[in-house]
This record gives structure tokens, C-alpha cells and sequence, in this order.
């Protein structure tokens, strides 16, 4: 926009001065100059001549054809007249095709300035001007290409700023793009006229009528010449609608290919939550049905077997919450023991024995599962995960042998990891199946799976920084290969003392807590908040309930307290919050994070709040009782404690 601003400020200018060249022209012109012969080229210009034009591809100008008779002015009778004969030409010639009388008067005068241009080169190069009588030697012919050079290079340069003024464009490429071209017309022009000043000379006046054909020539090589130049402009410009319509198809492609990824995930998603609404129905419905018996009935032992089968229902309810963590990848927690490789894979063995040997049996099909123990190692890990994935392994490598074969379980270390590999001599897979074998919901079972096994596996290994690969061919049987980074001689020593230190007395509840404490407990679930009061309580420790963050923290700041266990998903202010801010207040208090996204918290991101407990719910009230006492533990026991009541 800056730059079209200076485009009328610069045509006015131009106009000004192209206007101050015609009266200076006006003034030198000799009266005796206006002979015969000019006003003949004069009205052979202004009648003829300047009617024949050539419009510019892509831009509102046009070329005349009378750059012949304007040079042949220049020589015969000076540099004044062809000024001004070309000043008025240029005016007649440009009122034709454009109305504006800004853009008239701007043409008019910037040939004008052009020829000014091309008559002071000449008198100052060639010391005067140029004429016939300087004969066809080199003087001639230089000077004819310094003239039609230095009115070309004015006029085109000029219009070319005014085009990228108007247009806010940059003034080279538009110089290049529109009017590079057009200096042909100048040099063909200026050797016509040199050739008929020539004639004149030997002749007399009636060469002057030769210049007719050599016009019409001239006119007829702008036409040819125009036309291969809009031919190529035409090229290109169906060229760019084709790259454009290309572009165009490429990004709606894309977006369609998007739209139907974000479809699939919907799907993916729906398919899941039905899994998981199911699931969590059953668990409900036990809970639900076993709660109102209980209310029914007063008979201890049923109270304590319903209770017992609760327990089991919750506990179910959380292992499907750890699964859709799973599945998600999401699970970050690494709680891991010492796993021994090779005891997994005898534990796998057993547990798949009934697929892989009674059922298959019963099928009419004989499977041998070959166990190649190579390795001693130890991994660091979930053992009840990794088992899950093996099993999910054997019992696909069991499915994919339909005629029966061998399936072999290897355990080996290669360079400071453990490889556990699933072989079978089953159908295979194509490559296309398995560059998607770990996506979810991809199955080649259709209706009797999931697609949801090998997905889960996936993210178990990732967990325990693990990687999974697999090897197939159609026909040949398939490979699954686990590596797991083998664990550290230290905590294979410290799983050799555990082993050998005599166990611990199994107790049904859970150790007595060192001492009373003060605990403030912020909570925003009012049930839930209750349960951690009472189970605190029945440990014999003093409870301060809130239900928010900015009650809890109010509370710490008046009270002494010696734990404080909050949730993380609070309003106003969350569990994270109140950690740091308890944190400023006192760096030492023991601090327990109790939520529904415990294993979704990294072990750095717990450090990083300076949290001691995450524990993720639901919770067992053993494990509330253990974090009390080890909170009693850690701080300084009270003296003379008063009891205080809370609401």
C-alpha cells in the first residue's frame, strides 16, 4: 500500500515535466523547419500511423508503429520536432484505449522525456544531431542504436515504475515480465528509419513513400512476434491454473484424508467405550446387587462374603481403568520389581498349556511348544503385565495355526538387553498386515476379536522402555520379538537377599501407626472425603476435612498439621497447587496425592511438585493406613497434643 501511494505524486511529476520538455521543444523549433515534408510525416503519423497499434499482453498499453516515422523526424529535421510530433502522437494513440486523462497526459509526456533522452545522447555522445549525410559508416549506424536504445530504455523504464507504483508490485519483474520484450520495436523502427533517411538522400522526397511497405513489415513483425508472446503467456498461464488446480486437489485430498482418520478414530473410540460401559456395568451391577443384600441381612458370614465379593468387583473396576490406560498409552507409573525371563516364560507355558495342547487336541490339530531357555537374566518390570503380553502372543501364534505346527518360546540377551521371541509355523502375514498389527481395533479374526490384544502389548512393552517387532511370512509362520533392558546386578543382588531373608508374618491389618497425628485431608468428593476420615480415624489419628483447595490451604496456614492428603482435581484450586503452596509454608510436612489419574503421573512430574505418595484410586484402606504411619514415622511426635473437633 506504501507504494501505491507514490504513484500519483510520480505520474504528475512525470506529467510536469514531459509538459515542460514540449514547451522548451516549442520554444527551439525554427519557423523555417516547417516545411513540406514534416507536415506530411506529420499527418502521416497522426492520420495513419498512430491508429496502427499493438495492445500489450496483461497490461492497458499498446505499441504504435509509429517509432518509424518519429525517428525519421529526429533525423531530417532535429530533436525539437520529434518531440513534438511525438507528444502528440502518443496523446492521440493513448485517448484511443484509455479514458483517463492522468494516464493520457502521463503518456504523452513520458515520450516526450523518452526522446528528450535519446536527442540530448546523441548531442552529447556524437557532438549534434543525427543525419543523413553522416553516410551508412559506423557513426551512422552507432548512433541509430544509441537512439532507439536511449528512447527505449526511458520510455519502458518509466512506464514500467508507474505499472509497479499503480499495482504495488516490484518494478524489475514487471519491467521483465511486460516490457523487455518490446525493445525489438524500438531498434526495427530506428534501422527503418536510418534506411529511408538514407534513400531520401539519393532520391529525394519520394522515398519517403518506401517507408509504406517497410511499415506495414514492421506492423506485421509486432503482430507475429505479439502473438508468439501471448501463445507463451496463454501457456503459462494454463500452466499456473493447472499447478493451482493441482494444489487445490492435493489439500482437499489431504483434508479428506483427515476427515476420514478423525472418523475412524470416533469410531475406534465408540467401539471402545461400548467395551468399556459394558464392562463397568457388570462391575457395578455386582457392586449394587451385593450392597442391597447386605442391607437385608444381619448374618456375619454373609456380611463378610459379600463384602469380600465387593472387594473383588472394585478391584475389577480398577484393573479395566488400567487397561483403557493401557490401550491409550498413558500409564507412566514404574513401580517395577525384579522379573526373572526365564521363570516368565515357564509361567506363560503353564497358563497357555490349556489352549495350546487340550483344546487344539480336542480340535483334531497337534501343536508342540518348543521353550529355549538361553538366558538368566533378570528385567525390571510388572510381571503380571508381561505375562499378558506373552500369553496375548502364544494364544494369537495358537489361533494362526489352524493344521496344527510348532510354537517356540527363546529367551536371550544381545548386548545388554533380553530378547524374548513368539515363533510359530503358522499361515503368516502379508506385509500390509503387518505394518498395522499394533493398531487398535486392527484384527484379522473378524467378529471373534477385538484387535485390541496386540495394541495393549504394545504399550505395555513401551512402558517398561521396551521395544516389539515382528517377522512374517505368508505361508512360513511368524516372529514376535520383545527386547527389555536387563536389570542391573545390584537389583538382581537385592532380589537374591529378598529371596533369602525369611518372609515377614502375614497380618490382616496393617501396622500400627507410630503415633496420633493431625492430618488434613482436602477432598472435593463429599463420599470419598468421608471414607479417607474414617479409615484415618479408626487408625486413631486426629482428621481436619476440606472440601476445596483454598479451604484446605487456609486451614494449614492457621493449624499445625503433621500429613496432608489431597486430590488433584479440585475447584478453584487443584491438588497440584495446594502441594506447592504447602511447600512454601513447610518443606518437610509428609504430602499424599490421592486421584483418579495416580498412574498417569510421571515419577518426574511427582519430584518436580516434591510430592512423597501418589496413589491412585480406588484405594484400599490398608494402603491409607500404611501412608498414615509412615507419615507418623517421619514426623516429630507431638507433645501434649491437644484434641481438637472438626466439622
Amino acid at each position: 500500500m506504501s507504494r501505491q501511494r507514490l504513484f500519483p505524486p510520480f505520474a504528475w511529476s512525470v506529467t510536469a515535466a514531459g509538459a515542460a520538455a514540449v514547451l522548451w521543444s516549442a520554444a527551439r523549433l525554427q519557423p523555417g523547419a516547417l516545411d513540406a515534408g514534416l507536415l506530411l510525416l506529420a499527418a502521416i503519423t497522426l492520420g495513419v500511423t498512430s491508429r496502427v497499434s499493438v495492445m500489450i499482453p496483461r497490461v492497458k498499453s499498446s505499441i504504435s508503429v509509429s517509432d518509424t516515422l518519429i525517428f525519421l523526424t529526429m533525423i531530417l529535421y532535429g530533436g525539437e520536432a520529434a518531440i513534438l510530433l511525438n507528444a502528440a502522437e502518443s496523446t492521440l494513440s493513448s485517448y484511443r484505449f484509455c479514458k483517463s486523462r492522468l494516464t493520457v497526459a502521463f503518456n504523452a509526456a513520458a515520450l516526450s522525456l523518452a526522446t528528450l533522452a535519446a536527442v540530448w545522447a546523441l548531442r552529447l555522445s556524437h557532438g549534434g544531431e543525427l543525419v543523413a549525410g553522416w553516410g551508412h559508416g559506423g557513426r551512422f549506424v552507432s548512433a541509430l542504436c544509441l537512439m532507439a536504445l536511449v528512447q527505449y530504455a526511458a520510455n519502458s523504464g518509466l512506464v514500467a515504475l508507474a505499472y509497479s507504483l499503480k499495482k504495488g508490485e516490484p518494478f524489475w519483474p514487471t519491467w521483465h515480465r511486460h516490457y523487455l520484450w518490446t525493445s525489438v520495436t524500438y531498434f526495427a523502427g530506428a534501422s527503418a528509419a536510418g534506411l529511408i533517411a538514407l534513400l531520401m538522400g539519393s532520391v529525394g522526397a519520394p522515398a519517403l513513400f518506401a517507408a509504406a511497405p517497410i511499415i506495414l513489415i514492421t506492423y506485421f513483425t509486432y503482430r507475429t512476434y505479439l502473438k508468439t508472446v501471448e501463445t507463451s503467456n496463454a501457456q503459462a498461464e494454463q500452466a499456473r491454473r493447472h499447478v493451482e488446480e493441482l494444489s487445490h486437489y492435493i489439500a482437499e485430498q489431504e483434508r479428506i484424508r483427515e476427515q476420514y482418520a478423525q472418523i475412524e478414530k470416533l469410531s475406534a473410540l465408540g467401539e471402545l467405550a461400548s467395551g468399556v460401559a459394558h464392562d463397568f456395568n457388570n462391575t457395578l451391577a455386582g457392586i449394587l446387587g451385593r450392597a442391597q443384600l447386605l442391607m437385608r441381612t444381619q448374618d456375619p458370614e454373609k456380611i463378610r462374603r459379600g463384602l469380600e465379593v465387593i472387594t473383588r468387583a472394585a478391584e475389577d473396576g480398577a484393573n479395566t481403568v488400567k487397561r483403557i490406560q493401557d490401550f491409550a498409552r498413558q500409564r507412566r507409573d514404574h513401580d517395577f520389581q525384579p522379573v526373572s525371563v526365564d521363570q516368565l516364560l515357564l509361567d506363560v507355558r503353564e497358563i497357555t498349556r490349556p489352549r495350546w495342547k487340550e483344546s487344539a487336541a480336542a480340535a483334531g490339530r497337534h501343536i508342540t511348544l518348543d521353550l529355549r531357555l538361553r538366558s538368566n537374566a533378570t528385567v525390571l518390570g510388572d510381571g503380571s503385565e508381561l505375562r499378558e503380553v506373552l500369553v496375548n502372543m502364544v494364544f494369537n501364534a495358537v489361533d494362526a495355526m489352524p493344521d496344527g505346527g510348532r510354537l517356540t518360546l527363546t529367551s536371550e540377551e544381545e548386548d545388554g538387553r533380553v530378547v524374548l521371541s513368539v515363533c510359530d509355523t503358522g499361515m503368516g502375514m502379508a506385509p500390509e498386515v503387518c505394518a498395522r498389527v499394533f493398531d487398535p481395533f486392527f484384527t484379522t479374526k473378524g467378529k471373534a476379536g477385538m484387535g485390541l490384544g496386540l495394541s495393549v502389548s504394545y504399550g505395555i512393552v513401551r512402558r517398561h522402555e521396551g521395544s516389539v517387532e515382528v517377522e512374517s511370512e505368508v505361508g512360513a509362520g511368524t516372529t514376535f520379538r520383545i527386547r527389555l533392558p536387563a536389570a542391573a546386578d545390584s537389583a538382581c543382588t537385592r532380589t537374591a537377599a529378598a529371596a533369602a531373608a525369611p518372609p515377614e508374618p502375614e497380618s490382616s491389618t496393617p501396622a500400627p501407626a507410630a503415633g496420633a497425628i493431625r492430618i488434613l485431608v482436602a477432598e472435593d468428593e463429599p463420599d470419598i472425603r468421608d471414607l479417607l476420615c474414617e479409615i484415618l480415624r479408626a487408625e486413631g489419628h486426629e482428621v481436619c476435612p476440606a472440601a476445596s483447595g483454598v479451604e484446605a490451604l487456609a486451614l494449614f496456614r492457621a493449624r499445625d498439621f503433621d500429613a496432608v492428603f489431597t486430590d488433584i482435581g479440585m475447584p478453584g484450586m487443584s491438588g497440584w497447587e495446594l502441594a506447592r503452596a504447602v511447600r512454601e509454608v513447610d518443606g518437610s510436612v509428609p504430602l499424599a496425592v490421592i486421584t483418579g489419574w495416580g498412574e498417569a503421573v510421571s515419577s518426574e512430574g511427582q519430584r518436580a511438585a516434591r510430592v512423597d505418595w501418589v496413589v491412585a484410586k480406588p484405594f484400599s484402606a490398608d494402603r491409607i493406613a500404611e501412608l498414615a504411619a509412615d507419615a507418623s514415622r517421619r514426623r516429630r511426635p507431638r507433645v501434649a497434643a491437644p484434641e481438637l473437633a472438626y466439622a
